[in-house]
């Protein structure tokens, strides 16, 4: 058991799904059962599937929920969200029927710039390829005509392209530091391209440059690639409304529930162990929607918290103010997004997203995602600073366990009354189960 494999990825999916079933389960029948069971009965939208990655043997699903009632610049929105967790999209619904009765989201890009790079080691003085890098910019922006025009037409390109000096960190180490403007695509294999070119025509223009010598003239390309952290590719999400009209059933006293709100807030500024926990609340937002309009969000994730990062301490992404009686809660958090091109074409359910969410630009889309995030934040830090984040997570922790025991109807009605007023454990809620089937 257990063995290597040669040449997995050239077997059949058939042979692929075997070899696993034999090599890692007692039953293999029932292992390869389980695997087919999630195949679509459509062949046609299962090859589709199978062919986003390599060695696909099944469909992994995560539920796709909808959150309405989202009042984003005077409009509304039901907001798609992919995700695996209880009681976000809840969450999310409920924040966004709270605010849409107290003027909705404000949402404003405030910038759409992304970056690539090209890393390079060049081992002469670093005056000498400055003057080489002002002589041959004009022509390393050229070169990469035939892959700019059609972003050109859509009102994209680069942007800028500047040579950064890195020697102070890193023996010989310099940067072509390019901003991109992508429009309404993610841009990663455009602005790739754009680098692997620019790296291309830099070492050709190096090989021909009649003051260096045979050593500068060998530059060494080390990588190419775009980068997924996007501090001017920013969108700012914000709401406000008078402290009184805070009130509602579980905030009796708003002044008090502004206060501590904004604390909780302040308290995730300045505690990296708080913020990585209240960040990670607003990601629960932004990556649901991310993941449903087919958006990558392990980039998101990665340029977020970067963000968070940027001043040297891990701080909140967002923040909280009472000015002259006004509550105020905003954030603002770069997001690289793309509602063309990679899964938005494929995906029926990302297409399908992308139609609710009414077809939106890629700016558009950023507000979408950046409100959400806020949305989920707000919800969390209600529960937190009133009732406590564990009474809506129980609630559905005693929903899974039902479900795993397959508890019958008039079972649940039992069980939810009795856990009304006791709290819930895995041991509880099994040992109750198990003394109404006696």
């Amino acid at each position: 058991m257990n063995n290597a494999v040669a040449g997995f990825s050239k077997l059949s999916k058939e042979e692929k799904i075997n070899w696993i079933a034999q090599e890692y389960f007692s039953n293999p029948t029932e292992a390869i059962t389980t695997i087919k069971q999630y195949w679509n009965n459509d062949a046609q939208l299962q090859q589709l599937h199978d062919e986003f990655i390599e060695n696909t043997i099944t469909n992994f699903y995560l539920p796709m929920g909808i959150a309405p009632n989202f009042l984003i610049n005077g409009k509304y929105y039901s907001v798609p969200m992919v995700i695996e967790e209880s009681s976000v999209v809840a969450a999310a619904a409920k924040s966004a029927k709270f605010w849409s009765t107290r003027g909705g989201f404000k949402a404003t890009v405030l910038n759409t710039e992304k970056i690539g790079q090209v890393h390079f080691l060049f081992p002469g003085e670093t005056a000498k390829l400055k003057a080489f890098f002002n002589a041959v910019k004009p022509t390393l922006i050229d070169s990469t005509e035939s892959i700019t025009k059609n972003m050109q037409k859509r009102g994209g390109g680069i942007l800028g392209l500047e040579l950064r000096d890195k020697t102070s960190e890193l023996d010989n180490y310099y940067q072509l530091h390019a901003t991109f403007e992508t429009k309404d695509s993610m841009g990663a294999n455009f602005i790739n391209s754009c680098l692997e070119q620019l790296a291309k025509t830099l070492k050709e223009a190096a090989q021909n440059h009649a003051d260096f010598n045979e050593a500068e003239k060998n530059i060494t390309v080390v990588m190419s690639i775009l980068s997924n952290y996007v501090p001017n590719c920013i969108v700012r999400a914000e709401v406000s409304c008078p402290v009184e009209e805070l009130a509602e059933k579980k905030i009796e006293n708003p002044q008090e529930f502004a206060e501590k709100f904004v604390q909780a807030v302040r308290i995730a500024e300045i505690e990296p162990f708080r913020a990585v926990t209240h960040n990670k609340g607003i990601m629960n937002g932004v990556d649901a929607v991310v993941l449903a309009t087919g958006n990558d969000f392990r980039a998101v994730e990665a340029g977020v918290h970067a963000y968070a990062s940027r001043n040297g301490q891990y701080s909140s992404l967002s923040h909280a103010q009472i000015e002259n009686g006004i509550f105020t809660f905003w954030m603002e958090i770069p997001l690289a997004l793309g509602t063309v091109g990679g899964l938005t074409s494929l995906h029926p359910l990302v297409k399908m997203a992308l139609e609710i969410l009414g077809k939106p630009s890629a700016q558009e889309l950023m507000q979408v995602v950046a409100v959400t995030g806020l949305a989920q934040n707000f919800a969390a830090l209600r529960s937190l600073t009133t009732t406590g984040i564990q009474e809506g997570h129980m609630k559905m922790h005693l929903n899974n366990i039902l479900n795993q025991y397959q508890a019958t109807a008039e079972e649940r009605k039992v069980i939810a009354k009795h856990f009304e007023k006791n709290t819930v454990t895995h041991a509880s809620v099994v040992e109750m189960i198990e003394h109404l089937r006696k």
